[in-house]
């Protein structure tokens, strides 16, 4: 029988059972990060150095990349090794450090995504006191918010799991560790504490959701009643962004979790985590940049500088 303390090593589930398929994971895994680093490493540098980017959308847009980054350093490297060694180790310690920083990275990228509703929201609802609402202490407050509310909520559920004894095994049903994962190794009932602890995760998610919901309402009340065609369009380009990302977020995290029995399978969940986990450090920058002519502009004359200085 195993037991936490007598664990050093755990494996995650082989994405492939093959040399080609594995090689095959590996450059799609390595083709993706580098997309993910270059594309979020731009926005940081566009965002910093851009002297007209210092609107509180791009102040969040930053943060936003620096969780992307974040997320995808913390899961893809270990896979991409696996893959390309063919093994499936990973140490305990390294697990207790994906537990931990993955959620970290996602519950902070929610938060974010919400504060940008609220942005959205000021910017178009209240147009007359978005420089009192959004101001830049304001909005560092907020994000400090979002971090830290991050940070104590994955610390609290790290802390809860590995503190239950560990059982039922050490292989475990993802290609990195993840809280569901780790639970089903439990064969401690106190492992109900951390689903209660979930599901007062998920009714808090929920009211969040409300809000987004209960926001983007107004906005479009709001959009309805500009007279211009050309202010309607200006105030659709800049909501849609967000709502594709937070959109495509939603939509891949609530079929994760809410996907019947029935339909599930290793590969239609080593496929779901994809989606949720990897993807979209990579598709975010893109969405953003593709509607925000600002963004592109300084992106492109940032690309010609670096040319321009080889």
């Amino acid at each position: 029988m195993f037991n936490s303390s007598s664990i050093s090593q755990l494996l995650v589930l082989a994405l492939a059972d093959t040399w080609q398929l594995q090689l095959l994971h590996f450059c799609l895994f390595l083709g993706i990060s580098l997309a993910a680093l270059l594309a979020n490493g731009l926005i940081i540098s566009a965002g910093a150095c851009g002297q007209h980017l210092h609107s509180p959308m791009f102040f969040f847009l930053l943060s936003l990349a620096l969780t992307d980054l974040g997320s995808i350093c913390t899961t893809v490297p270990k896979a991409m090794h696996n893959s390309l060694w063919g093994t499936r180790h990973i140490s305990y310690s390294a697990c207790a450090a994906q537990v931990f920083f993955f959620p970290f990275f996602i519950s902070a990228e929610y938060s974010l995504l919400l504060i940008m509703c609220y942005d959205r929201y000021v910017s178009i609802c209240k147009a007359l006191h978005s420089g009192t609402l959004l101001g830049s202490r304001a909005c560092a407050h907020m994000a400090a918010a979002a971090w830290a509310s991050a940070f104590l909520y994955t610390l609290m559920h790290t802390a809860n799991t590995f503190s239950l004894p560990l059982c039922q095994g050490n292989g475990l049903g993802q290609f990195f560790c993840e809280i569901p994962h780790i639970l089903k190794l439990s064969c401690s009932k106190s492992y109900l504490r951390e689903l209660g602890l979930i599901a007062v995760s998920v009714c808090l998610l929920f009211g969040c959701f409300v809000f987004i919901v209960f926001s983007y309402v107004q906005i479009f009340r709001a959009m309805l009643r500009i007279p211009s065609e050309q202010g309607r369009h200006k105030a659709f380009s800049t909501c849609l962004p967000h709502l594709a990302v937070l959109s495509l977020f939603l939509s891949t995290v609530m079929f994760s979790c809410l996907k019947p029995p029935s339909i599930s399978s290793p590969s239609l969940d080593v496929a779901v985590s994809v989606l949720y986990s990897v993807v979209p450090p990579a598709h975010n920058p893109l969405i953003y940049s593709l509607r925000n002519q600002e963004l592109r502009d300084t992106l492109r004359k940032r690309i010609t500088a670096g040319f321009q200085q080889e």
